[in-house]
């Protein structure tokens, strides 16, 4: 399948819109999910895999590495949810997080968005695609370009800084 993919985006850098629509088609469910952790509704996770597909098609002649199309497309959308989020300074949440914290009754759907809302962003985006997307150390490392000692530490200290937060709000309903 992936050189199936890399003769698709060789096809589809020298034109052939056929090809590009076959690979969109073929990561479309990958985007969805994406961008659907970013912004909780259907309305703008689809506006944000039509804004991702139309900047794709428009600059896959940059592309210099058919093998890394997927990380490239990966990229343009979490660059666009990011930009997105910063204007519409919008909460974020994930789903995983969320269940076990309602499982284990330690964190309402307002305490998580609350919490998730004070991470930085590069921990908010490993959360994101380690636990939602299951992406491996090594693939995020990839699509984010930093080394996965990095990655690593900041999903270390992501999880670490929802853990203080909980334990903080934990204490000041106990008192």
């Amino acid at each position: 399948m992936k050189k199936e993919n890399e003769l698709l985006v060789k096809k589809a850098k020298k034109g052939d819109d056929n090809a590009f629509y076959q690979l969109i088609t073929f990561h479309k469910m990958q985007l969805y999910r994406i961008a659907i952790s970013y912004f909780r509704n259907d309305h703008d996770a689809l506006e944000a895999i039509q804004e991702t597909t139309f900047r794709a098609y428009k600059s896959i002649g940059k592309l210099k590495k058919p093998e890394f199309f997927s990380t490239w497309l990966v990229r343009i959308l979490l660059n666009y949810c990011h930009d997105e989020l910063l204007k519409k300074k919008r909460i974020i949440y994930n789903d995983e997080i969320l269940q076990s914290k309602e499982a284990t009754g330690t964190g309402s759907k307002m305490e998580i968005d609350e919490a998730i809302q004070l991470l930085d962003e590069k921990y908010r985006r490993v959360i994101i695609l380690k636990y939602l997307e299951g992406m491996k150390i090594d693939e995020i490392a990839a699509l984010l370009e930093h080394p996965q000692g990095t990655i690593k530490t900041w999903l270390h200290k992501g999880l670490q800084a929802l853990r203080i937060q909980f334990t903080e709000d934990e204490e000041d309903s106990n008192v």
